[in-house]
């Protein structure tokens, strides 16, 4: 909120100034719902902002009718009842007509449950409902509190595979989740003994396993990964996310600190880290076969990080809906990986769908006299004529890493990808070259198999940005191509 009535969200400007502003058609859907969120409530310095909050509060009440418009909409109405009833134990008081206002939301969002969405969006009705519950009183309370514990019970061991990871494989709604069971503990707290001990013990194993596989999945500047839909300043960076766990009491990680492999079996992630290096591979599944909204094209695909510097970088999300550069991003040809025919690995269409899907197997990882190997293939593109299998295999080691890709099958045309981050400066002599980092440190490139281009594109790290940047693009010119980086 950037004062009475105006403001900044996805990196674009707004108002209120009429009741209609609440819903006004010139801004984005995803614009409109972070308006009815009303997340800047308990953002920093929030108290400094309280006479806004004030007015605020009681034109959403007198100005958004019960059941329409945006505000209305499950998802939105789940955030806003948390954030109010937050607002509130901060000491902030709520009218009486906000306070009926609140109960009214609850009443309709516990008969308008997202079960046909599922995932992200029914964990966070689950939470607004427990929210609910503890914070009314009285038998009505007590069906939220009790609805919203049962969905939370069945929902958590669906969502949260065993290594930590959100099922739909996310590093952004992964973070959004894990701060949503950490508001929970918090809740529970301030609320001692409305919880059942299980639930609080469940909640707790998972949030730490949570940290670990964030933190997994984290780079050395200490944001996420960018696979499926994930950009920043969404979700709470992990560093927060990290001190907000210990305030709870929740013990901290240290298990990715060390050079070495480790694979988020589950999920369907790796984490290699060598010397200056940290390079992150996406071996997963595209996320659960009933929800794959928030899935890109992204199969093999990588990052990587060198001296603390993003190096190699899919190239993010910054807007969702249905139109063309929504599903640009989604596709194959945003990500650090092959694409064949100019196809998809996995069939990306509308906003948040996929038809058929890229499925990886035989992954094989190793640590040989201090290199980090991972092998994988994927069978995505068999649905094409030629009935082609991409195969890629990592090698990092100390002062370098090769990422080389060979094709089974019959293709026409085969193209590496690979998206240099903005502030990395390419040179190119043929094929070959070299790279500049912000830091001044510089690394080789070679590519062999392949005829080599290097061409401009846009990176996306946040909702509403696009940032310039380059990649190397390998056009295979047989059945393998490889790139190989040097460093030290």
């Amino acid at each position: 909120m950037t004062g009475p009535g105006r403001f900044h969200f996805l990196n674009r400007d707004g108002q209120v100034q009429a009741a209609a502003d609440w819903n006004d058609p010139a801004q984005e859907k995803l614009w409109l719902y972070n308006l009815h969120y009303f997340d800047d409530l308990n953002a920093p310095d929030a108290d400094s902002r309280t006479d806004w909050h004030r007015v605020l509060i009681e034109r959403w009440v007198e100005e958004n009718a019960p059941g329409h418009g945006n505000g209305w909409e499950p998802y939105p109405v789940s955030l806003r009842i948390v954030n109010w009833v937050k607002w509130a134990l901060a000491g902030n008081a709520l009218e009486p007509s906000w306070h009926q206002s609140l109960a009214v939301q609850v009443r309709w969002l516990a008969s308008h449950l997202e079960y046909h969405l599922l995932g992200n969006h029914l964990f966070a009705n689950a939470k607004a409902l427990v929210f609910a519950g503890l914070w009314f009183e009285g038998a009505e309370a007590d069906r939220w509190l009790a609805k919203g514990l049962e969905i939370l019970t069945r929902e958590l061991p669906e969502q949260i595979l065993a290594d930590g990871g959100h099922f739909e494989r996310s590093p952004m709604y992964h973070a959004i989740l894990l701060e949503d069971l950490l508001d929970l503990l918090n809740a529970e707290q301030a609320w001692p003994g409305r919880v059942p001990g299980t639930a609080v013990e469940a909640w707790r194993r998972l949030a730490a396993g949570m940290l670990d596989w964030l933190h997994g999945l984290s780079h050395p500047d200490g944001d996420i990964a960018f696979f499926n839909d994930a950009s920043f300043a969404i979700a709470a960076r992990p560093g927060q996310l990290l001190a907000y766990a210990q305030a709870l009491g929740l013990p901290g990680t240290d298990s990715m600190v060390d050079d070495g492999l480790r694979a988020f079996d589950d999920s369907g992630y790796v984490r290699l880290q060598r010397g200056p290096a940290v390079a992150l591979l996406d071996v997963a599944p595209i996320g659960p076969d009933y929800l794959p909204g928030h899935a890109h094209a992204d199969t093999l695909s990588f990052e990587l990080s060198l001296f603390g510097q993003r190096v190699f970088v899919n190239s993010g999300t910054s807007q969702y809906g249905t139109g063309v550069e929504r599903l640009r991003q989604r596709g194959t040809a945003a990500h650090n990986t092959v694409t064949i025919d100019g196809a998809d690995s996995s069939e990306v269409w509308g906003g948040f769908r996929v038809a058929r899907r890229a499925r990886p197997f035989d992954l094989a990882a190793a640590k040989n006299d201090g290199v980090l190997e991972v092998a994988c293939a994927h069978d995505g593109y068999r649905r094409l004529p030629g009935r082609p299998v991409h195969r890629r295999h990592w090698c990092l080691g100390a002062h370098g890493l090769a990422v080389e890709d060979s094709l089974d099958g019959h293709w026409r045309e085969a193209v590496a990808r690979y998206y240099l981050g903005p502030q990395v400066e390419v040179t190119a002599d043929g094929c070959a070259g070299k790279l500049r980092l912000p830091g001044g440190e510089s690394a080789r490139w070679r590519a062999t198999g392949a005829d080599v281009r290097v061409v401009p594109s846009t990176w996306h790290p946040e909702f509403g940005l696009s940032v310039g940047n380059r990649c190397i693009e390998l056009w295979f010119t047989g059945v393998q191509a490889r790139l190989e980086l040097e460093w030290g």
